[in-house]
């Protein structure tokens, strides 16, 4: 599904430049859970935001289902992270005002779902993570853990191949943490491809393989 071809990233001008990633080769396959670990500012947010196709490398290529990411115009990146790619993120990015039915609601009225299939799958997802009964509530009424439920469910709107999650438990306790940490598995078991970029030491139990940066280079692919 992911093909890393020597991916170097590199930001700054004239003399005063960083190396972000340096080198990267690196393969997942379809329906792989990996999890990506590493120090503070080893590599793993920029790596990740190029296989979701939200960043580009500076030098290298990146493939995403065997083609050549580097061909794609705006509309087909987009078509991509929309159809294809679900995001989870450490602050959780919900819409305040929204409840928890309309923040997951949110990618099917972009693809142009129709009302009732949209409730339907939206109810379906909710109680996928747990969450039927809390379906009314905003952000600000349910727990750091119940959010990123939300924000799960909401990732897998479209149905997609491939699941990328940074830091999904950095802003939970230990026991939401593992709980967060116990869907993806479940996910992954049902066929989905993650990527999950964590702190969390316990991801060596939950997934398949375990790949560690250090300054930006793969120090261990786990394989």
């Amino acid at each position: 599904m992911i093909k890393m071809d020597k991916v170097k990233k590199t930001y700054g001008t004239g003399s005063v430049q960083v190396d972000a990633l340096k080198n990267i080769d690196l393969e997942i396959k379809e329906n792989e859970f990996v999890g990506l670990i590493g120090p503070s500012g080893s590599g793993k947010s920029t790596l990740m935001n190029i296989m979701g196709c939200l960043d580009v490398p500076s030098s290298g290529e990146y493939f995403f289902e065997s083609e050549r990411v580097a061909t794609f115009n705006h509309n087909k990146l987009a078509e991509i992270r929309n159809k294809k790619i679900g995001f989870v993120f450490q602050n959780f990015n919900l819409l305040p005002y929204a409840s928890a039915f309309e923040n997951v609601e949110i990618p099917m009225i972009f693809m142009g779902m129709k009302a009732r299939a949209r409730k339907a799958r939206t109810m379906e997802l909710l109680e996928r993570v747990g969450l039927k009964g809390r379906a009314s509530h905003k952000p600000s009424e349910l727990s750091g853990g119940e959010m990123q439920r939300v924000a799960i469910a909401r990732s897998l709107a479209n149905n997609p191949r491939l699941i990328l999650a940074d830091e999904p438990t950095g802003n939970l306790d230990t026991q939401s943490g593992d709980e967060i940490l116990a869907i993806f598995q479940d996910l992954w078991k049902q066929g989905h491809t993650l990527v999950v970029i964590t702190h969390n030491p316990n991801i060596s139990a939950r997934a398949q393989r375990v790949i560690r940066l250090i300054d930006g280079k793969v120090e261990n692919n786990g394989a």
